[in-house]
């Protein structure tokens, strides 16, 4: 099965901070007696996800996917519209998307080849991305989505990344860390609403 040997490919560095991952975020599921398990399921899942999207292994798209509906469902309880639409109708499909393009673009059995982004790429992802975020202000805004700057902004970042692991770039991970830093800032303010 494709999934064991993407397990079997780990490095004994990988396998450990996988298992550190897991136990930190089963540790905070106990510590802070949280009795949702989607959250649960959908952190463990986001994880795993990253982990392999790091190595350039497709089977981390195919958890991306997943990761998304479950994502999804857990920002709609929220009325995170934004985060909802972010990852049902952009990172969902772009995940299935990139996950087709990786497997045609090997650079290895288990491992995606890498290019090069040009000005003229880098320029026309900028505006794309700056145009797709102004619309999805105003789609949010009409939705009343709580916490709409900082929403936004997410899109923003989250579109990039998307765009730039579709075009097999390198710099998809920083993007993922801008938008990862947005996403801690967006569910500390809805955890001072409800601490699950």
């Amino acid at each position: 099965m494709r999934i064991l040997e993407s397990f079997k490919n780990l490095s004994k560095k990988e396998m450990i901070l996988w298992i550190f991952s897991l136990s930190i975020i089963i540790l905070f599921f106990v510590i802070f007696k949280n009795n949702n398990y989607i959250t649960l399921i959908t952190s463990l899942i986001g994880a795993t996800a990253l982990l392999f999207v790091s190595k350039g292994d497709v089977i981390g798209q195919i958890l991306t996917i997943i990761f998304s509906f479950f994502y999804g469902y857990i920002s709609f309880e929220y009325k995170y519209y934004g985060e909802l639409i972010t990852y049902l109708g952009m990172s969902a499909p772009a995940a299935l998307v990139t996950a087709i393009i990786w497997i045609k673009n090997p650079y290895s059995r288990l491992e995606v080849k890498v290019t090069k982004l040009t000005k003229k790429k880098v320029i026309y992802l900028f505006l794309i991305t700056l145009l797709i975020t102004i619309v999805f202000y105003f789609i949010l805004k009409y939705f009343n989505n709580k916490n709409l700057l900082i929403s936004t902004i997410s899109v923003f970042t989250s579109f990039l990344a998307s765009s730039l692991m579709f075009l097999r770039s390198r710099y998809y991970a920083l993007a993922y860390t801008s938008n990862d830093i947005i996403l801690i800032i967006l569910w500390i303010l809805a955890s001072i609403d409800n601490i699950t």
